[in-house]
């Protein structure tokens, strides 16, 4: 078991072995019994590869190997950066087979994130993907290992070449895979919070309940054998990666993974590969809304759009279904576990005005005020949760859990919601210091720790400022020190921080000093406040 990993105690975890949620099989596992489900069945197309899940469970099985070979082993912490491509997919489940733990980073992490991670976890491999886009992930990964001593391995993954790994068929004569790990309450991988205190925390998930919360989507969607579900955003997200990968597979469908949700892209692999379900941010839900009615591809095969990452304005939702021809199912969900969506049967009304129901029925929510009083049915409040799939702590992160768990194990999601009849949750904002732009979650704290190393910055304060297509843009209020700078000055000075270019100030406001409270305490609330109305100055 990885130290600093918070189980879930012995009897919830015997409930839900019980009620079958924790089915007792390593994702390893499941990929042999998908394979043996659906053989021939195409699971994974991206770019020129079409893997049968045959394919897919064999490939595995040849990345397992290699990475052994590599010197990669059981109970290593890997980080894996790699973008949309069929590559990523083999080999997640190799290093599952392997039981090698992933920490899944994205392609826009540069120094800063990548060097956090190997530290924090002791990595011991970086596999990168092969340059382009005019950056060098394997040149960031050798800088990385020169400073963090237990980062011995940097591959690239791609074709079969002296430090690549290779994700093609095993070859004659290459040594068999290592024996499969056999423990489903083990730690699978580590994702990414959305994070509001510094850098993301890291988000402990097992085979068992990870597995599940895939499964459980598939179900609730619902997904079957004729799923088409295309992945467009990044496949690094617990959403793409859940609602996407899992739920496909676990339904026996086809992964269509595209480089970009970008419609000049998209539209052309909805009507080529007849794509029945996708999922979306609300910006990008309206670029597709907007050029559907021009395209000359035939969408006529989506059956839903999921859209989530931050709320859907009503008057938007009320128009998906039109320009797209589709049903909406807005959606929620978090990397520490819990996710709701709107079924296919329930109220049409629901469909605009809720983000869903929890998946489970082992799902509990408490909706409470500043106190852990429990609000009246209706009302706002901070939302808590725990269940099959929602972790009892970060990694290796006790004093932050005391803040982000209560003693009974409930996490605090930080987000504010009214709960309907029905159980039906409505989001309307958050509770923690952190800027949710077009799905990325930005902490706050970290752009301001950036941005405080900066000559020209006396005080700093990073806010959310309210924009339809993106839910919020992220505004850098500076108190200057001599001459103020720029926004494109603080823009190059984070790049030269190492910090991943979604973190970037949009904004740049010049402030003389931060509103305060009757108390005298600075106020965030009230400068995101000015900012928004344009009277931060």
């Amino acid at each position: 078991m990885l130290d600093g990993f918070v189980p879930w105690p012995d009897d919830l975890a015997h409930r839900y072995r019980e009620r079958g949620w924790w089915a007792g099989r390593t994702l390893g596992a499941e990929l042999r019994g998908w394979a043996r489900r659906s053989g021939d069945r195409t699971a994974l197309v991206a770019g020129p590869e079409r893997w049968s899940y045959r394919d897919l469970d064999h490939r595995a099985d040849a990345v397992s190997a290699r990475l052994a070979a590599a010197g990669i082993t059981r109970g290593d912490v890997v980080v894996l950066q790699l973008d949309n491509t069929a590559s990523f997919v083999a080999v997640i489940f190799g290093l599952f087979r392997l039981g090698a733990r992933p920490v899944v980073a994205l392609p826009a992490h540069r120094r800063s994130e990548i060097e956090y991670f190997c530290t924090a976890t002791g990595a011991t491999a970086c596999l990168v993907p092969e340059p382009g886009d005019g950056f060098d992930h394997r040149a960031l990964a050798e800088e990385v290992r020169e400073v963090v001593p237990t980062l011995r391995t940097v591959l690239v993954v791609g074709g079969p070449a002296p430090g690549v790994l290779d994700v093609g068929p095993a070859r004659p004569g290459e040594p068999a895979p290592p024996a499969e790990i056999d423990d489903p309450s083990d730690v699978a991988l580590l994702l990414l919070s959305g994070g509001t205190t510094g850098l993301p925390k890291l988000v402990p998930r097992t085979h068992d309940d990870w597995s599940y919360s895939g499964r459980a989507m598939a179900e609730t969607i619902p997904y079957d054998a004729s799923t088409v579900t295309l992945v467009g955003l990044p496949i690094g997200h617990n959403w793409t990666l859940t609602h996407g990968m899992l739920a496909t597979f676990h339904a026996g469908g086809t992964l269509v993974v595209a480089p970009s949700p970008d419609p000049e892209q998209a539209f052309g692999l909805v009507e080529r590969e007849r794509v029945t379900d996708t999922g979306l941010v609300p910006g990008m839900a309206m670029l597709w809304m907007s050029e559907a009615e021009w395209t000359p591809h035939d969408l006529s095969s989506l059956r839903r759009v999921a859209i989530g990452g931050t709320k859907l304005a009503e008057e938007v939702a009320r128009a998906v279904e039109p320009a797209l021809g589709c049903r909406l199912q807005q959606m929620f969900g978090m990397a520490e576990g819990l996710v709701g969506f709107v079924r296919d049967d329930d109220p049409d009304e629901m469909r605009v005005l809720s983000q869903g129901r929890p998946i489970s029925d082992g799902d509990e929510l408490r909706v409470v005020d500043d106190t852990d009083r429990d609000v009246p049915p209706g009302e706002p409040g901070e939302l808590l949760t725990r269940g099959p799939y929602t972790i009892r702590g970060y990694f290796d992160a006790p004093e932050h859990d005391v803040r982000a768990f209560t003693r009974d194990g409930y996490y605090r999601t930080g987000d504010l919601v009214r709960v309907l009849p029905g159980g039906f949750v409505v989001f309307e904002g958050r509770v923690k210091d952190q800027i949710n732009r077009g799905g990325e979650k930005i902490a706050a704290e970290e752009v301001e720790n950036h941005l405080h190393a900066h000559p020209a910055v006396r005080d700093v304060l990073v806010v959310g400022v309210p924009d339809r297509v993106l839910g919020e843009r992220c505004c850098a209020c500076v108190v200057p020190e001599g001459p103020p700078p720029t926004l494109a000055g603080i823009r190059e000075f984070l790049t030269g921080r190492g910090l991943a270019a979604y973190k970037f100030p949009d904004l740049l406001e010049i402030v003389e000093e931060f509103p305060v409270t009757g108390l005298g305490k600075v106020s965030k609330k009230l400068l995101a406040q000015q900012v928004a109305a344009g009277g931060a100055r």
